[in-house]
């Protein structure tokens, strides 16, 4: 196990070594990946002069880029006048496994969706377009399609790379006299946490932040927060991949009381302190937009997505933050979980017409110098592929993850491979019960493991 996770680190490093040197390189010289961007964009010219008119109706789940998704859209459309891009997005509170599922249902099949890894790729097989001969996959870095590879063929284009962890205020850090790179355990973490705890509950640090009342806030609401991310750190530690979770029969749980430890502090110094069960009404907007963002809480779990939303609200506090280790006590205490959130599929029954369009303007998106300014400067993704020699990371948070990258301190991103639901609606509405004190901790041991070897006979 310890080779393989080796491995997946190494991996990763070399994924952010390619990047690196991708966003520095200044060569004139032509090259395969040039020629390859080239290529897509003669394509892209030569689709936008075709006059059959096409809509592209796109479901997708990541509400952080909703608004400049649509904007991406509309410049696409100005180079493309004869294709419409109709956009909808399902996520955040809601979710987006279910919603597609309905969408189907209903006869509204979209053009463009989301899939994650392995597990949802077996699932919707049956409505993948086979994608492998599309101009994005020659530039695709390191390893990166692996979640999205069937017997050779690739099925969806990767997002972007992300990594989540503790995302804290470095200004409250600094004025509350933690130091936080000496935070590299559970029990520094705890000792940090109780420290700015005491500080706030004293009224020390109320004149320069009027709003702030807890060190946490812990969006039990979300149970793709709670089911899923937190879950992985702990999981990463038994599974070295989302196929190995994906290929097992069951789980064990081998550091379940780490991941007790993680839920127990990020609940026990919240707002909600007093009052676990409402921690079970608390969703995204109220931990990031009315949480980190205005100063009322100094830590959240959360990931480098959360930066455009945060600039928006106070780009002061956007730009002063950075991530702590998601510390899995007793194992790897140090890291942070990275990967691939989910991935852009194309609906093999659409129209010939709209899956043409589709996949140009995806092609667009990630290979033209407009989608990548998107990418990069909007979004603010990590890019998955080469061909960002001009564009460079400016977000701290993207930088953060990329620090971790580079250090060899990641983990893997193995909730791609849990059985279908059982993160959110098996394991994270067990972890609701627990905070409501309707579930004790190894009754949600035990009912999770259970479900996944009943759920895997399915």
């Amino acid at each position: 196990m310890l080779k393989v996770k080796k491995s997946f680190a190494l991996c990763i490093m070399m994924i952010f070594l390619v990047t690196n040197l991708l966003f520095t390189a200044c060569s004139a010289k032509p090259t395969e990946q040039s020629q390859e961007i080239q290529k897509s964009e003669e394509q892209n010219q030569a689709n936008s002069q075709n006059g059959e008119k096409v809509e592209v109706d796109v479901f997708q789940f990541k509400v952080e880029i909703a608004k400049e998704l649509e904007e991406a859209a509309r410049a696409y459309e100005a180079e493309h006048p004869n294709v419409k891009i109709n956009i909808q997005t399902v996520g955040g509170g809601d979710d987006y496994g279910a919603a597609l599922r309905a969408k189907f249902q209903s006869g509204q099949e979209p053009d463009i969706f989301n899939v994650g890894g392995p597990q949802d790729v077996k699932d919707w097989m049956s409505k993948l377009e086979d994608l492998s001969d599309q101009p994005w996959v020659k530039l695709a870095l390191p390893g990166i399609l692996s979640g999205a590879t069937v017997d050779g063929k690739i099925y969806a284009l990767p997002f972007n790379i992300e990594g989540y962890g503790l995302v804290y205020n470095k200004a409250i850090f600094k004025d509350a006299g933690i130091d936080a790179s000496k935070i590299t355990s559970f029990e520094s973490l705890e000792e940090a946490v109780k420290k700015l705890d005491k500080k706030i509950k004293s009224g020390e640090l109320k004149d320069k932040y009027p709003l702030l009342e807890a060190v946490f806030e812990y969006p039990a609401k979300e149970t793709w927060v709670t089911g899923l991310h937190t879950s992985n750190a702990v999981l990463s530690q038994e599974f070295d991949s989302s196929m190995a979770a994906f290929n097992s029969k069951k789980v064990d749980f081998k550091y379940g009381d780490a991941l007790k430890a993680l839920i127990d502090l990020q609940a026990d110094y919240s707002s909600n302190a007093d009052k676990k069960a409402k921690l079970n009404a608390v969703d995204y907007a109220t931990q990031v937009d009315e949480g980190i963002a205005i100063g009322r809480v100094a830590i959240i779990q959360q990931g480098n997505w959360i930066y455009g939303g945060v600039k928006n609200i106070d780009e002061n506090v956007a730009n002063n933050l950075d991530i702590l280790p998601l510390p899995v006590k007793g194992a790897v205490e140090d890291s942070i979980p990275v990967g691939v959130p989910m991935h852009w599929a194309i609906n093999k029954n659409s129209p010939d017409a709209d899956k043409e369009a589709a996949k140009d303007f995806l092609n667009w998106l990630y290979t033209s110098e407009k989608g990548k300014d998107f990418i990069v400067n909007k979004f603010f993704f990590i890019p998955p592929l080469k061909g960002f020699e001009n564009l460079e990371l400016k977000d701290p948070l993207g930088k953060a993850v990329k620090r971790y990258a580079e250090e060899g301190k990641t983990m893997p991103w193995v909730f791609m491979g849990y059985p279908t639901g059982w993160g959110q609606e098996v394991l994270g509405t067990n972890i609701q019960k627990y905070l409501a004190g309707e579930m004790t901790w190894d009754k949600v041991i035990s009912n999770s493991k259970s479900k996944w070897e009943e759920m895997r006979q399915q």
